[in-house]
């Protein structure tokens, strides 16, 4: 396959260990001969010992390296190139201006933003960069749609979750000026239509891959429960706290344990003492990728039940749910529609309502005393991983998108 590129992939913090499907996505663009460099809006704290992960943090080109940094590449892009600042200039000023729903300190955030879009672009234009790509709508986006401008040059851009609907920035624009938007589901699809209709058939599905060969069935243990998530209200980690209080007062022998971190942590800490369950449930805290991997593989049940928040926020398509249905796991999830797309009930998991803890009791129950069942959900799991949510077979589709829509020979 020819080289296409150089691109720039740029989000919030990259690399970053918690957002595994971002990284994943360039190593498998670069294994198939794609020039992916990297932008980080944010300095990356978290440590890699894997050589490309390590090399991918050294060299990426920090979007915010200081307020004065960032001012005097503007003015230094203004005098070499005026005239597209001047156009990106326009644009900073009336975007914000106009945009609904934000507030004042959200449009200084956004003017700010298209600033340090234009000092990216002035950082990186020796490197001929041909396409910008953004995950996370709303401050990577803004700044790559900025840079973009600048370079003159294509861009587009992955949505998540909180990036719609909790922390929305300039979608609107955004949807109207992009090559094309990365869509993690076809429910991601049909909601962005309902934000702004697409001209053109623009907004492939792309799925957030697993790369099969890194999550591979393993020996289970008996009757443990396990969940890897941000420790936030939308993750329903509380209903899965309730739930095993509930399946311990009917005598079902069971161990959970819960790994990540997350400002919910000190509330479901105090959950677990006073409903007693020290011993049964434990808080992990944060762990690195390959103790993650592991914990999902040895569990009995995966359990991930997300509702909808106190703030409208919800989840898209969790990668923690495809890792462990890749690990053959029997996997639960709140029954969201994104999800929906991802498991489908009593065929390739279980979907149970948002917050309702008797019903994921009644689910946890009858998956940890039915082997036949795990088993089945399990190798149907993984089956569907392979099928529609595969690292390699995902890469092709946005190696395709950058060629027909994003504007690379």
């Amino acid at each position: 396959m020819p080289e296409t590129g150089p691109i720039l992939y740029i989000a919030s913090e990259l690399p970053k260990l918690s957002e595994t499907f971002v990284y994943r996505e360039i190593l498998a663009l670069r294994a198939k001969g794609i020039d992916v460099r990297v932008a980080s809006v944010h300095p990356p704290k978290d440590e890699f010992t894997r050589p490309e992960l390590a090399a991918m943090k050294r060299d990426a080109v920090v979007v915010y390296h200081g307020v004065l940094g960032v001012l005097i590449d503007v003015l230094l892009e203004a005098m070499s190139h005026p005239v597209p600042t001047a156009m990106t200039m326009m644009h900073a000023k009336l975007d914000p201006l106009f945009a609904q729903g934000l507030s004042i300190t959200g449009r200084a955030k956004a003017f700010y933003q298209y600033l340090a879009g234009i000092s990216l672009a002035r950082r990186v234009r020796h490197m001929g960069i041909r396409h910008i790509h953004a995950h996370f709508a709303h401050v990577p986006a803004t700044i790559a749609m900025s840079a973009a401008m600048q370079l003159d040059i294509p861009f587009s851009f992955t949505g998540h979750a909180n990036d719609l609907f909790q922390h929305r920035s300039l979608l609107e624009e955004k949807l109207g000026r992009a090559a094309f938007v990365s869509c993690i589901s076809s429910w991601h699809n049909k909601w962005y239509a309902s934000v702004r209709r697409a001209k053109r058939d623009n907004r492939p599905i792309i799925r957030c891959g697993v790369d099969l060969n890194d999550f591979a069935p393993a020996m289970q243990t008996p009757r443990l429960i396990v969940s890897v998530a941000r420790l936030v209200e939308k993750k329903g980690l509380d209903t899965l706290i309730e739930a095993c209080a509930l399946l311990r007062d009917r005598g079902v022998e069971l161990r959970c344990k819960i790994a990540g971190d997350g400002p919910m942590r000190g509330q479901l800490d105090a959950m677990i003492k006073e409903r007693d369950l020290a011993g049964i449930v434990e808080l992990l805290g944060p762990l690195p990728n390959e103790k993650v991997r592991e914990l999902v593989s040895s569990a009995s049940v995966f359990c991930l039940p997300c509702r909808d928040d106190s703030s409208g926020d919800r989840d898209g398509i969790p990668v923690a749910l495809m890792e462990a249905m890749a690990c053959q796991v029997a996997t639960v999830s709140g029954d969201l529609p994104a999800i929906r797309e991802l498991i489908e009930d009593r065929v390739s998991g279980r979907l149970v309502p948002g917050g309702d803890a008797e019903a994921l009791a009644g689910t946890l129950e009858e998956l940890l005393q039915s082997d036949e069942l795990r088993q089945r959900l399990g190798v149907q799991g993984r089956r569907r991983i392979a099928q529609e949510f595969d690292l390699d077979v995902n890469a092709d589709r946005m190696i395709n998108a950058l060629r027909t829509l994003g504007g690379l020979a």
